[in-house]
């Protein structure tokens, strides 16, 4: 007779075990401790066996049967439902070893040993926050460039795209990874480019080439003008604020023990306040001896009762061989700055683009604070003149994932 699932609440374990069968091999035994586990009795090439099919009441009566039946359905077509289940284990295994996130974590181990651990680090970070929880149970041949697309969306929409842009990068290295240990056989990612809009339109020349700008800063020290010039040429790549902003500085504006600029930013009439690096500091008071008795920090060659000429920076660049058209302006160590702490530095786009005072909504629609991220901001801002005299020095600069021996 059929079993019921009354008959099988019914039953009491017993000294022995119990076999309750419902037909077609299908059979419930019951174990003297009281586990109920599901069995399906087979025969094939003349060899009688067992296959498991799960454990009551787990997977009730009915699902027990639809799994005899499907088992009994590769019978008919001559495989063995046991080796078939083994397989499909196998191939499970195999699956979970192949996931995006298993592939990805042996892509950053690989690349751990040839890049900064503060890199690999962040590396990792943006993948567990941004990528994992979307695509890291998925097995890596079968992701396609529409779900990839759906994960950038998600991080362009929060308003940061440069953490999109870089995202995009670091999954296509990923799956041309993947390529390489025989993992995958294509990269979705890369059909990815320019699905997400360009995150900096770049309106002024700049350099930003690490090695090139190193070569920039040492040129510095052969400038002839006057020593005010001097200290804005040296400060303007360090601070990158806007140039109209710096040339007007007062002294009124800097606290120099607090290590803080604080100024309006007259194109969008909000308080900024730039975190100082030691060197900037050590500039600023050097050159205080020279004008800090008046107002403006960068006074005008002419009078000391306004502050300095516009084009003086771009005067200054042009005395050192650098045509301002083509190749750099006081504005385009901004996009210098922005470019090289994310690319090269890593810093997070939300972080440099409050230090740049440019107006970014969050998701709760403020567009500028000038004190958000200033712990980070004040890291960045010493981390990255740091950076500037290693440049300055020669140090070797070594760029995000290539190893160099």
């Amino acid at each position: 007779m059929p079993l019921t699932d009354t008959a099988i609440r019914n039953t009491k374990p017993d000294t022995k075990p119990q076999k309750l069968f419902d037909g077609g091999g299908l059979f419930l035994l019951v174990t003297p401790a009281g586990q109920r586990y599901w069995r399906l009795k087979y025969r094939i090439a003349g060899k009688e066996k067992l296959l498991a099919l799960g454990v009551y009441p787990d997977v009730g009566l009915a699902a027990a049967r639809k799994k005899r039946d499907e088992a009994r359905q590769k019978l008919a077509a001559g495989a063995d439902p046991g080796e078939a289940k083994k397989a499909d284990r196998r191939a499970a295994r195999i699956a979970a070893g192949n996931s995006f996130e298993a592939v990805a974590r042996d892509w950053t181990d690989e690349r751990k040993t040839f890049v900064q651990p503060a890199q690999h680090a962040k590396t990792l970070a943006r993948m567990e926050s941004d990528v994992f929880p979307w695509l890291g149970k998925r097995p890596i041949t079968e992701i396609d460039a529409p779900e990839i697309l759906t994960v950038l969306k998600r991080v362009d929409s929060r308003g940061a795209r440069f953490t999109a842009h870089r995202l995009r990068s670091e999954i296509s290295r990923v799956f041309r990874y993947a390529i390489k240990e025989g993992r995958a056989k294509s990269d979705p990612a890369k059909d990815l480019v320019g699905a997400i809009p360009p995150a900096v339109t770049v309106h002024f020349p700049s350099i930003t080439e690490p090695a090139e700008v190193g070569e920039m800063l040492r040129a510095f020290d052969a400038f002839s003008g006057t020593f005010p010039v001097l200290c804005a040429l040296k400060l303007a790549p360090m601070l990158f604020a806007r140039p109209g902003e710096l040339r007007q500085a007062e002294w009124s504006q800097f606290d120099l023990d607090k290590a803080e600029w604080r100024y309006l930013v007259t194109k969008t009439k909000t308080e900024h306040l730039v975190p100082l690096a030691t060197q900037a500091v050590a500039i600023l008071q050097e050159l205080h001896a020279l004008t800090g008795r008046g107002r403006y920090v960068f006074p005008g060659a002419r009078s000391a009762t306004r502050p300095m000429s516009e084009a003086a920076i771009n005067a200054a660049l042009r005395r050192l061989g650098y045509d301002t058209r083509t190749e750099i302006t006081g504005h385009g160590f901004r996009a210098m700055a922005r470019t090289i702490l994310h690319e090269e530095l890593e810093h997070k786009p939300e972080v440099i683009e409050h230090q740049l005072a440019h107006a970014v909504p969050d998701n709760l629609g403020s567009a500028y604070n000038r004190t958000k991220f200033i712990r980070e901001r004040r890291a960045m801002m010493q981390q990255w003149a740091d950076y500037l005299d290693r440049l300055k020095a020669g140090a070797q600069v070594i760029p995000i994932g290539i190893h160099v021996n």
